[in-house]
């Protein structure tokens, strides 16, 4: 699948596949990450104008002991693979989002997953704030510019933005949101958060700013 415009300039940089262009349709791929049970599945699910694709598999007792259904019991299935979904933010611009599965134990697809992407965003259950720290390590790393979306589940927060920030040691450069996930709505300017950090990376590698 081709996420750019036929542009050769965009292949050294994927950012720049979002750049305003000419008047043709542009599109990017976003990585949807976050904790088991954090909200990624629904996330892409609210905001996508297809059908999402979705590799989900039951939850057995197979797995008591090493996924913890804490705050989650009603949880009956997980994603092993991925979730896919596509929006579309403008007549000229189009995301292609990459959900990963959650687990520590499928985290060696996340490599194959984040290639290609301008940026992340990393779903939040500020219920179980521990479980975060991985995916923020993991783009940190990788220089993956992120967005860090706060689930409000039962439609409220018990932390604030800010307080999440300094929790996981964020420096002010990385927008943290409150978001519902389960509301287009909420997840939109999420998404466009991700497109605004992405073309300042790719400004500050060019010396633009």
């Amino acid at each position: 699948m081709d996420y750019a415009a036929s542009d050769p300039s965009a292949a050294a940089d994927p950012a720049a596949r979002a750049l305003p262009g000419d008047g043709r349709t542009a599109s990017a791929k976003i990585v949807v990450a976050g904790g088991f049970g954090a909200g990624k599945t629904t996330t892409i699910g609210a905001v996508s104008d297809i059908p999402p694709l979705r590799t989900e598999a039951r939850i057995t007792t197979a797995s008591q002991g090493i996924d913890d259904l804490t705050h989650v019991r009603e949880k009956s299935t997980t994603t092993v693979a991925m979730d896919f979904g596509r929006v579309s933010l403008a007549d000229d611009l189009v995301l292609y989002l990459f959900g990963t599965p959650g687990q520590d134990r499928f985290w060696f697809m996340w490599d194959d997953l984040v290639q290609g992407a301008i940026g992340a965003v990393v779903v939040v259950d500020t219920r179980r704030l521990a479980d975060s720290f991985g995916p923020v390590d993991y783009f940190e790393a990788r220089g993956l510019p992120f967005v860090v979306a706060l689930n409000a589940f039962d439609g409220h927060s018990p932390y604030t933005p800010e307080q999440v920030r300094q929790a996981l040691g964020l420096g002010l450069a990385v927008p943290v949101l409150l978001c519902d996930a389960r509301r287009r709505t909420d997840v939109v300017p999420v998404l466009i958060s991700v497109v605004e950090q992405a073309l300042l990376a790719h400004c500050r590698t060019d010396g633009a700013v």
